[in-house]
């Protein structure tokens, strides 16, 4: 699927007699003496003097179309750095959606982005983004996946004019990886995203027969004589943190330390880097957000969080994976399996001009009460190798283990992704493992996933097509795989409808249809839904389905046929809001009985002002027997963040979250600075709140909240780079 929310942005060349493009297949940008100035003020000659590219075209919600306000962009370079500039006109400037917010959580926002290929190898792309204010977010994509994990060190500034913003990048090279060759060869693609009209546009004009297979639709541009780096930076972090836990009715010291670690990445060549960390600091800034925890099948998912695991988990991504919704294979790395490490390794880059290779190792600390089974630690190696085919296809191998004492196991495979025509693409997986595991009864056992896909998107229309078969004793342990036992035969179509119409601006209409053999108690399930899907007016997106479905669990045949509704918009520049509600059959796995149910989530988003951002989410589920209409439970959480942004490196944070549930509340306190990324400080306090008291010899439930848990932390680290 192409992401949602941005794609590439691209450039401006220019197209002076002196700096003409020694052919049509590539651009040659002016490279400048003295640097631009990074302050969002467009003064500078390079900028005045040339030509930039303008004629942008919408790819979101139609391809094709201008929108009323012009869009120019730029690009210049030096030895050292890329240089980027937008002027994005408006005639109602009070209508730009514009926050002072902390990185990354510039999504609904109007922005512009810059995504290049920086070997122009039509396998991976940066992708960085910046709002009219200057706030920066930056993320990395690869074979269908967009790591929003990544951090670059690169600087911007932008400014809201009468007349509309403009924004300026300056990116050092030392930031990236790129070509050892001379000259360089990159490929760019231009973006603007218009928040109040969910309008992307882009230069290069993406063409409608292609859909979203942007790789090749991006313009190549040639930088000559730019320094190639051996790139060292070091990264020292001090850490402090207490928790605390109620015991015997006083709260009684679980952790109080000091600590310390260090990270160093070292740049091989230009094109390929070390990253190596001893004793890291792998604390979450942010706790997770509360789920439903009750009546699972499968354990939740979590994202991952964490710098040093979230940056590269692009390349990790197995062809044919997370192919369809009923796809049981969700990831075959998540590194969140990788809990307490104790060191880390990671080498990533290229070999040539088609190798990519990833090599990841962490040293884990195994669970205290295990440690019995499986000694002190976890050895983890990751490695996947990918060879670059025609256009974005490439033919990837890849490996991982896990390996402890009295323990094992190994998963190994290979993979390619084939663009069979401009607009669709072919993957496929094979992979097995064998796993030994005492202490889980599991005996040598030996497993296998096989996978393959077939999927098109254009303008208008989407198809797809998959099958995988996935063996019983299939494991990874290194991954988060729902599912095994099963032999599943999926697909869907939809297509697209344009009304002539300035209210309804488009209308998906999505069949799709899975069939699965459950090897395990030889019974076929069934999933079959029809959804429609509408983008109305400006920014609204509303979605109605309904399913017919059956689940196979524990031997027995269950219904979970439903419907559901979504709507999604933003209320001028301050409100916005996503609102869904699912009433759907389901199975009540600890009794294996029939039950129904509904489920309700609301996330609403205001901004009193610039700087103060505040957020409520609600989440609740309830699910009834279906043979008495008896209530088994109902479950809410309410969830209320309130940032204070200072500016663009300081911000104060506060969430309350209330589990009607569970009978909890929980409290998270945060002051973070943040410089460059590797140049923080954080503070933060929390705390966790129960329906519980003691009455001298045990815990009771009690009618007011009682303090169970607190916890307390410092962190600072500085990045030298040299």
């Amino acid at each position: 699927m192409v992401k949602y929310f941005c794609f590439p942005a691209f450039f401006f060349f220019l197209l002076n007699p002196v700096n003409a493009a020694k052919s049509p297949d590539q651009v040659i940008p002016v490279k400048v003496t003295v640097a631009p100035v990074i302050d969002g003020v467009l003064d500078e000659d390079v900028w005045n003097d040339s030509n930039g590219f303008t004629g942008f075209r919408s790819f979101i919600p139609d391809f094709g179309k201008e929108i009323p306000y012009g869009t120019t962009a730029w690009l210049s370079y030096d030895e050292e750095n890329l240089y980027f500039a937008f002027r994005c006109l408006d005639n109602e400037p009070d209508k730009i959606r514009a926050s002072v917010d902390s990185r990354d959580k510039i999504r609904k926002d109007d922005w512009v982005c810059v995504n290049f290929d920086s070997f122009n190898d039509q396998q991976s792309l940066y992708c960085i983004y910046v709002n009219p204010n200057g706030i920066q977010m930056d993320t990395r994509f690869a074979a269908g996946n967009e790591d929003i994990g990544m951090d670059l060190v690169w600087y911007s500034a932008g400014r809201i004019n009468p007349d509309g913003y403009s924004v300026e990048i300056k990116l050092p090279l030392k930031s990236i990886r790129f070509s050892h060759r001379d000259p360089v060869m990159m490929s760019f693609f231009f973006e603007r995203y218009v928040s109040r009209l969910s309008t992307n546009v882009s230069w290069p004009e993406l063409d409608p027969a292609k859909g979203f297979a942007f790789f090749g639709q991006m313009q190549p541009v040639r930088f000559d004589g730019v320094k190639h780096y051996t790139l060292l930076e070091i990264l020292p972090a001090v850490t402090y943190s207490y928790r605390g836990e109620q015991s015997g009715g006083k709260m009684t010291t679980v952790e109080n330390k000091p600590d310390a670690g260090l990270t160093i990445k070292y740049g091989i060549t230009s094109q390929l880097v070390l990253d190596a960390t001893v004793n890291p600091d792998f604390s979450q800034v942010e706790a997770d957000a509360g789920q439903v925890d009750v009546n699972l099948r499968y354990q939740l998912f979590y994202p991952e969080k964490r710098p040093f695991f979230q940056e590269g988990n692009e390349t990790f991504k197995v062809g044919s994976a997370g192919s369809s919704s009923l796809d049981p294979m969700a990831a075959l790395v998540h590194t969140r399996n990788i809990v307490n490490p104790l060191a880390g390794l990671k080498v990533s880059g290229k070999v040539g001009a088609k190798n990519s290779i990833s090599l990841l190792y962490a040293a884990d600390r195994v669970a205290v009460q295990d440690t019995g089974n499986y000694g002190r630690f976890a050895h983890m190696p990751v490695f996947r190798y990918k060879r670059s085919l025609k256009e974005d296809g490439f033919l990837g191998l890849i490996a991982t283990s896990v390996l402890r004492e009295n323990s094992y196991n190994y998963v190994y495979g290979a993979d390619a992704n084939i663009r069979t025509n401009k607009s669709s693409l072919l993957e496929f997986h094979s992979l097995f493992s064998n796993t030994n595991d005492t202490a889980a009864a599991i005996d040598n056992k030996s497993g296998h996933a096989l996978g393959i896909s077939y999927h098109s998107e254009q303008r208008n229309i989407d198809y797809a097509i998959t099958a995988k078969d996935i063996s019983s004793y299939f494991i990874s342990q290194t991954g988060y795989i729902e599912r095994t036992g099963i032999t599943m035969i999926t697909g869907s179509v939809t297509p697209r409808v344009y009304p002539d119409s300035k209210f309804f601006r488009r209308f998906d209409i999505g069949l799709f249809t899975g069939q699965t053999w459950d090897n395990i108690y030889d019974n076929w399930e069934t999933y079959n839904s029809l959804t429609f899907t509408g983008f109305l007016g400006g920014s609204v997106r509303t979605i109605i389905g309904g399913n017919y479905s059956t689940e196979v669990y524990n031997n027995r045949l269950f219904n979970t046929s439903g419907f559901r509704f979504l709507l999604t918009g933003n209320a001028g520049t301050k409100l916005d809001g996503t609102f869904s509600f699912v009433r759907r059959n389901a199975a009540y796995y600890a009794g294996l009985s029939q039950a129904y149910g509904k489920t309700f989530t609301g996330d609403i988003r205001y901004l009193p002002s610039e700087k103060i951002h505040t957020q409520l989410t609600l989440t609740y589920q309830d699910l009834y027997e279906k043979a008495d209409q008896e209530k088994i439970f109902d479950y809410l959480l309410t969830r209320l963040k309130v940032t204070y942004q200072a500016n663009k490196y300081l911000y104060f944070r506060g969430i309350l979250e209330y589990n009607d549930f569970r009978e909890s509340l929980s409290t998270d306190f945060l002051a973070s600075f943040t410089y460059i990324p590797g140049t923080v400080f954080h503070i933060g306090y929390g705390f966790l709140s129960e329906h519980r008291e003691w009455n001298g010899t045990d815990y009771i439930e009690s009618d007011r909240l009682h303090e169970m848990k607190r916890g307390f932390f410092v962190k600072i680290s500085y990045m030298f780079r040299l």
